[in-house]
């Protein structure tokens, strides 16, 4: 009888290797490197000072609350220029989103720093620039007083928003997300300017452009519950007025 042959093992197949432009799983794809600086963290003042300036911002910018919104209206006692204000400190904002969508609004300290307040406005961006266009725009974000909460005006994460007087919804604070680092980046070397930033299309083509809108904006505070920021234009140039309150009853 003769003796059965065993067949040799079948060698296994190693895997196909991965493609060039992988990802392992734990790693994440290569971000756009965000250059800008943390704002200037600057001493806590002195009691003194701090009660100069108290007594200095009543004086310049004494809310008064005005029905629907209760929008405060500065009673102005400095040197004026352009129908604002002077003496206040200039920050950077920049109105920014695509068309279709929600504005959203950044305030930095300069334009290399990264932003230290971050908006989303009930409003469409078109919308709202058309309104610009249109002549003076002021937007009141009012937020609900809790005397047991011991929370900066411009931390509180939710604000009713008035635009003209007229209810449009709600904004909502959040972090900076990593497209708005990016359109922050990208303007990094912009001090005031409106345009379209390119290089955004896919998804969010449907949205329509990324436009953007930046600006001096001057820093008025009048309380520990109400602050303003008015959009300044060159010396000598007409322009979109906007201003834009914070105040908490």
């Amino acid at each position: 009888m003769p003796t059965p042959k065993h067949k040799p093992p079948t060698p296994k197949r190693r895997p196909p290797p991965p493609p060039a432009n992988a990802v392992a799983p734990d790693q994440s794809p290569t971000r756009l490197p965000v250059s800008l600086e943390q704002p200037s963290n600057k001493k806590t003042p002195s009691k003194s000072a701090k009660l100069f300036r108290r007594v200095k911002s009543v004086f310049r910018s004494f809310p008064v609350i005005n029905p629907p919104c209760k929008m405060p209206v500065p009673i102005h006692t400095g040197r004026m220029h352009d129908g604002h204000i002077h003496g206040g400190k200039q920050m950077t904002g920049t109105l920014f989103g695509h068309r279709k969508s929600r504005v959203n609004l950044a305030i930095q300290e300069n334009p290399r720093c990264l932003p230290m307040l971050v908006l989303e406005l009930s409003i469409q961006t078109g919308k709202l620039l058309q309104d610009m266009g249109l002549g003076l725009v002021r937007i009141a974000l009012e937020s609900e007083k809790n005397p047991s909460e011991k929370i900066k005006l411009t931390d509180e994460p939710i604000w009713t928003m008035y635009c003209n007087g007229r209810k449009v919804g709600y904004a909502v604070k959040r972090e900076p997300t990593d497209d708005d680092l990016k359109v922050m980046q990208m303007l990094h070397a912009v001090s005031m300017g409106a345009g379209v930033l390119p290089g955004h299309g896919g998804d969010a083509a449907a949205e329509g452009e990324l436009t953007y809108m930046r600006a001096n904006f001057e820093r008025v505070v009048g309380s520990r519950d109400s602050e303003t920021y008015y959009m300044m234009n060159p010396d000598g140039n007409s322009g979109p007025e906007l201003s834009i309150f914070f105040v908490r009853v």
